[in-house]
């Protein structure tokens, strides 16, 4: 019996890695610092990242969206994506916990 490989689950060498840093509330907001890697390569994928969060805070319901997508891309291009937010995430995504009702 033959095994076959589908192209989702083969692991391709990683080209190079950026880190995408929020700047803050005033435009522009992200900026793109290549690691390692190619500069044409980076360069190409940074112009594509910037169209995808242009104006866009990490507030945004739609910079979510974005983000998946610059990912996907990342990863179909072989390149590594770090974000750096400037705050930690889980307290970003996490809703505040009710109190509890105390009972006597």
């Amino acid at each position: 019996m033959s095994q076959v490989v589908s192209e989702t689950e083969e692991q391709i060498e990683p080209v190079g890695q950026v880190r995408i840093v929020y700047l803050g509330p005033v435009e522009p907001h992200w900026d793109f610092q290549p690691v390692w890697g190619e500069d044409e390569v980076l360069e190409a994928f940074a112009e594509r990242v910037a169209a995808r969060l242009l104006l866009l805070p990490p507030h945004d319901p739609q910079f979510r969206r974005n983000r998946e997508r610059v990912n996907r891309d990342g990863e179909r291009e072989a390149i590594l994506v770090d974000w750096d937010l400037g705050f930690p995430e889980e307290t970003q995504e996490a809703a505040p916990a009710a109190p509890a009702a105390e009972t006597a």
